[in-house]
């Protein structure tokens, strides 16, 4: 009976140390996209590297954050029937306003949603936090997207993401527009954000490290802030052909040297400390919106 009795404690016991630890909080790892200035193939890399993770076993959610253009949507030939709007009247959950890509890639339609979700007060968006929430569930990866330039919306969501990812081109308006984000998040923060560097467009790997040798060492310089190479993407005409298509190069060229740059650098982003930056989805948008109250 003693003996009973005590295993009986004991898987009491057992039950209630269960019950009392939660278990960790599951959370995306967020990756903010940008890159200064228009027309360097930021999007285009965007989805295409959406699509790489996806084929290596990754839930991906890209969020178009570029209210001005919807051109992750256009260059996928998707016609979402809603967007962010829609969640923050009241009208649809993020789950409803998601649209499904290729390989599972899931797409987060910004529209006007992007712009009103800068000017919540603090009460408006504690509500919104939580439904985006959902997305932490659903994904593994979340990619934003911003638009171009050096609007207020486009560096706060730099200064709120674990990582940024700087699309660059060896144009010197490029190259100085992409130093030009790193120096004005800095200035703000008065840190050392985690920037990566994709040079797009290259001739070949003497010129796109030489890019990169320019915009890292001014960096480091004036700034001292060390920058990531994740390398390079050639000039490819496959890229051009795929857009006029509006199918990822990724897909429809998969054998090209775009698409295996491509891979590469997703290899390289899901390489050794990539965990570190997961933050979930919550926290990147409790930053972003600190920003606009200050």
């Amino acid at each position: 009976m003693v003996d009973q009795a005590e295993r009986l404690r004991d898987i009491v016991k057992q039950k209630n140390i269960q019950e009392t630890v939660q278990p960790p909080e599951v959370t995306s790892r967020v990756i903010t996209v940008t890159s200064g200035k228009g027309g360097v193939g930021k999007s285009n890399i965007t989805l295409n590297l959406a699509l790489a993770f996806a084929k290596r076993g990754k839930r991906v959610v890209i969020m178009d954050a570029d209210f001005g253009l919807a051109n992750i949507e256009v260059l996928f030939g998707l016609v979402p029937k809603f967007n962010l709007k829609h969640v923050f009247d009241g009208e649809k959950t993020i789950g409803e306003i998601i649209t499904d890509g290729p390989l599972g890639v899931k797409l987060v339609s910004g529209g006007s949603g992007i712009r009103e979700l800068a000017n919540m007060d603090e009460r408006q968006m504690g509500m919104v936090i939580e439904k985006f929430s959902y997305l932490d569930t659903i994904a593994d990866i979340i990619l934003v997207d911003t638009g171009a330039g050096m609007g207020n919306a486009v560096i706060n969501f730099v200064k709120a993401s674990g990582e940024t990812l700087i699309v660059t081109t060896p144009e010197p308006t490029s190259l100085t527009d992409s130093y030009a984000v790193v120096k004005a998040v800095y200035n703000d923060l008065g840190s050392r954000p985690l920037f990566k560097v994709i040079v797009n467009r290259a001739d070949n790997e003497v010129e796109a490290n030489d890019v990169f040798g320019k915009i890292s060492t001014v960096s480091k310089h004036f700034l001292n802030i060390d920058l990531e190479n994740l390398g390079y993407i050639p000039y490819d005409v496959n890229m051009l052909k795929a857009v006029k298509r509006q199918e990822p190069v990724f897909m429809l060229f998969p054998e090209t040297d775009a698409a295996k740059s491509i891979d590469r650098i997703c290899l390289k982003l899901l390489g050794v400390g990539a965990a570190e930056t997961a933050g979930g989805i919550k926290s990147f948008l409790k930053k972003f919106t600190g920003f606009f109250t200050k």
